[in-house]
């Protein structure tokens, strides 16, 4: 019997998901599919009857639902708990469980893009205080780091958010960045800023130590805005496309019994589709 599984959001049609699961699909020669389905907010309770129906074995879920699924699913993790998101859901016996992934893809993703990234890093600074700081949030407290800078341009945004997960985590205005800067080992990008033309303005990346390495979650483009500023000044970079593929590991994992891996090739094959 083909094992189904899905990436649902509103709009879908520029997700990338269904590529990436279908070269393991095809590369384990596995009897499955995985499709865009895209859902409005309104549709999402009738397609949590599907998945107890069992049309499917699970699948990811992505902008704007990540946060609506939570109260949805019948069992959420810890760590989906803690984040306040699910971007992972498997159906078992009728019953749907959600997790998060973003946190394992992002860690993988430095982890393969700058082995050393976490030796000896004292302080990180996190630009943006949404959804994807929140998981970005929980990975760093995870490698021990500490302490983790919280920057955004709404100060409260930051404040409610470092307030909302345990952790060293302090707030600031987008301004402290000059001030934070000269002690930090790691910056991330975690909001929008950098597609569409978009850049940071007065972020003086020259003031970060030589060895910093500075990060972004945006992966169209691929090089940023952020990370080319970066990659001018002679500091270390690591794109946003990776965390896109190792968080997709665990959940192809759990529908389809095979842990896949993530390969120069599938990246490659992917990093050509991003200028289309």
């Amino acid at each position: 019997m083909s094992i189904k599984a899905f990436v649902i959001g509103h709009p879908i049609n520029h997700s990338r998901s269904p590529l990436i699961h279908g070269t393991w699909l095809a590369e384990h020669q596995i009897d499955g599919s995985y499709a865009a389905i895209a859902i409005a907010p309104d549709e999402l309770e009738p397609f949590f009857a599907r998945l107890r129906a069992g049309e499917f074995a699970g699948g990811n879920v992505t902008i704007p639902h990540k946060e609506a699924v939570f109260a949805l699913c019948d069992s959420v993790d810890p760590l989906a708990r803690s984040i306040g998101a699910v971007n992972t859901l498997v159906v078992t016996a009728g019953r749907v469980h959600g997790t998060n992934t973003d946190y394992l893809g992002f860690l993988g993703n430095l982890d393969a893009g700058a082995p050393d990234w976490s030796e000896r890093l004292d302080q990180a600074i996190v630009l943006g205080a949404g959804g994807a700081a929140r998981a970005v949030l929980v990975a760093l407290h995870s490698r021990g780091i500490r302490p983790v800078h919280v920057l955004n341009r709404t100060l409260d945004n930051a404040e409610q958010l470092a307030r909302s997960i345990h952790g060293p985590f302090l707030a600031h205005p987008l301004a402290a960045f000059a001030d934070l800067a000269p002690r930090a080992g790691l910056v991330v990008n975690t909001t929008s800023i950098g597609m569409h033309g978009t850049r940071f303005q007065d972020l003086d990346l020259d003031l970060l130590p030589p060895a910093a390495l500075v990060t972004d979650i945006v992966y169209v483009p691929l090089q940023t805005p952020l990370l080319a500023a970066a990659a001018a000044r002679g500091l270390r970079t690591v794109d946003g496309l990776g965390m896109l593929l190792h968080q997709a590991v665990p959940g192809f994992e759990a529908w389809f019994g095979v842990r896949p891996e993530v390969t120069p090739a599938l990246r490659a094959r992917i990093a050509a589709t991003l200028g289309s």
